[in-house]
């Protein structure tokens, strides 16, 4: 014998298939959150480091504070490098005309890599008054990592070429790092050269991989296991769905 549906009944069984649909898709929103979080490591951090400058000048020894900016652009299997003073450095005692100076710099490269980056950037774009603080325009260079992880890039000796003089600035506040980044270097890179190891084992030719594909690894392995989880919520909700009649 059938048992003819009243309202009430079926308003229970619309009010159960919503909560299903809401379960379900709460359950999904869960499952790519927690994949983007995981996914998403920075992978960059830069800061604005004061960089107390000592010069040896033809004229004598000079000093100045400026603020060093250092930025970088991933190029091919490499970055660009960009080192900014937002003030001036040195000085003259006669006027320098437009492009009769020439910057240069380096870098030095910290962390999980070593070394040092050159930099250098075209000559002053505008006439310098005499005994004022030379501003230094932007230099570039290209930073190809040899080791995978963190690197950093400090802010090092600064080279002023003018009126056939060269004039030296040298860091002396041991100023910390302007910009940190996460490398992968070509072929997954090594330990950094503190940690290298050698031998002939099995383990010895595998390639080491960077903090960057850790991340991109458990943001995979949250989003797989909130999403079985969403698949299980579905599979007891539709199994406690009450039978019809």
């Amino acid at each position: 014998m059938c048992r003819q549906k009243t309202p009430a009944t079926r308003g229970l069984e619309v009010s159960y298939r919503t909560y299903q649909k809401r379960t379900a898709a709460l359950a999904f929103t869960a499952a790519l959150a927690g994949s983007a979080v995981l996914m998403a490591a920075p992978a960059a951090l830069a800061d604005v480091v004061d960089v107390d400058y000592q010069c040896k000048t033809p004229i004598g020894d000079k000093s100045a504070v400026s603020p060093i900016d250092i930025k970088s652009v991933k190029s091919g299997a490499g970055y660009k490098l960009t080192m900014s003073f937002q003030k001036g450095v040195s000085s003259s005692p006669v006027e320098l005309g437009k492009g009769a100076m020439n910057p240069s710099a380096v870098i030095n490269v910290g962390g999980a890599d070593s070394g040092t980056v050159a930099v250098t950037g075209p000559a002053n774009p505008a006439a310098i008054p005499a005994d004022t603080p030379i501003k230094i325009t932007d230099l570039s260079g290209t930073y190809t990592p040899k080791k995978s992880g963190k690197v950093t890039f400090t802010a090092g000796v600064l080279t002023i070429k003018a009126l056939g003089t060269t004039t030296t600035c040298t860091p002396s506040n041991n100023p910390k790092p302007s910009l940190t980044l996460d490398v992968t270097a070509a072929g997954g890179g090594g330990a950094p050269a503190d940690q290298a190891q050698t031998g002939s084992g099995s383990d010895a030719g595998l390639p080491q991989t960077g903090p960057g594909d850790s991340a991109v690894a458990l943001g995979t392995l949250g989003g797989t296991v909130l999403l079985a989880g969403a698949a299980g919520t579905l599979w007891l909700t539709r199994r406690q769905q009450p039978a019809r009649r």
